[in-house]
């Protein structure tokens, strides 16, 4: 039985979402006693690209490694990074994490909108089976592409690679004691994304400290398109004295950390494909406050409380008792770890190889 040739093209790249996920699903697999091959990362792998740009590699080169070398499948991970044409004796699986760019069309880049749209509507068609990380993923593609829905299947990340982290080291734990984050603190990780919806926290920690509760809000994330308006926001209520501390993006073991110590997470995106940061912090025990919207409420079931995306004034009411009370945090750390043990990248693995199994 030849070798699976799984997408690996942002495997030497700075670790996304989708990044993490080739990783963690790449290993599960091979646990699974599958041989499965990296194709098209930058350096390493079995068959890395090189210079050329990952679009480039997929178009214009993928095609004729997969006719030379006849895997036993293909699988692309990325949304929609298929080639435009199938192989023949190659199978396809592609992966979908989400459609914000159709959905939420002001988050992206006009080009990246239009790049999307086409290249997914065509790897839907010359894919064989496509995996869905949620059923709001599958019912939104099934919404908008005219696509066979026995194709389509729901695969859920894992999530316990968070206990797989290293732990800190004495420099970071020394770093994190430095911050001075003693009373219970509010944390918000992510990507500074306009449809992350930051300033409804950002608004929620000011109504409390106008309201005399001084409360720390931590952000840990990278600048993302479209986030100047959210720094300008974040710049406006510093400036009122409100205690917000955007750190950027933090290494694996500095940032799981960090998690750990929150007093509580809260992630109030307007949409998600799936949703990983507030599963990760529910996996560490700490409370977690979601959004209404996207995918959210599909995985993190009753192990999180729920706000509407615009509801500040209901997002400062749950704050300020969780804050107060660890009776409440502690009752909600319970939930949070006992919905989180249900994923695995194990099970993930397991469903992603039977769907393989079908096509050989």
């Amino acid at each position: 039985m030849s070798a699976v040739a799984f997408d690996a093209t942002l495997w030497d790249e700075p670790i996304t979402g989708i990044g993490l996920y080739t990783r963690e699903l790449h290993r599960a697999l091979c646990e699974t006693g599958l041989e499965v091959q990296r194709w098209g990362a930058r350096h390493s792998g079995e068959a890395p690209r090189g210079r050329i740009s990952r679009t480039g590699w997929t178009l214009g080169h993928l095609p004729a490694w997969l006719q030379a070398r006849q895997p036993s499948l293909y699988h692309a991970v990325s949304n929609f990074n298929l080639p435009l044409q199938r192989t023949r004796g190659v199978p396809y699986v592609l992966t979908v994490h989400d459609l914000v760019p159709l959905l939420l069309p002001e988050t992206v880049s006009a080009r990246f909108r239009w790049q999307f749209r086409l290249w997914l509507a065509r790897s839907l068609e010359v894919a064989q089976q496509v995996i869905c990380v949620s059923e709001t993923t599958r019912k939104s593609v099934l919404e908008r592409f005219s696509v066979n829905p026995r194709k389509l299947h729901v695969v859920h990340h894992g999530v316990d690679h968070v206990e797989r982290v290293a732990p800190p080291d004495v420099t970071t734990v020394k770093w994190l004691d430095a911050l001075g984050l003693e009373t219970p603190w509010v944390l918000y990780a992510g990507a500074l994304d306009a449809r992350k919806n930051v300033e409804l926290v950002l608004r929620a920690i000011e109504r409390l400290h106008d309201g005399g509760q001084r409360v720390t809000l931590v952000l840990a994330g990278q600048r993302w398109f479209g986030s100047g308006r959210i720094e300008q926001e974040l710049r406006r209520v510093r400036d009122r004295g409100v205690d917000v501390r955007p750190l950027g993006y933090l290494a694996d073991p500095v940032f799981y950390a960090l998690m750990k110590r929150a007093g509580v997470f809260i992630f109030p995106s307007r949409y998600e494909g799936f949703g990983l940061p507030p599963l990760e912090a529910m996996r560490l025990g700490v409370p977690t406050i979601i959004s209404t919207e996207g995918s959210l409420p599909e995985i993190c079931g009753d192990g999180a409380a729920q706000v509407a995306p615009d509801d500040v004034n209901g997002l400062a009411e749950l704050l300020s008792s969780w804050l107060t009370s660890s009776s409440e945090r502690e009752r909600w750390a319970g939930k949070a770890k006992a919905r989180a043990a249900d994923f695995s990248w194990r099970n993930a693995a397991r469903l992603t190889a039977s769907l393989y199994s079908a096509l050989r």
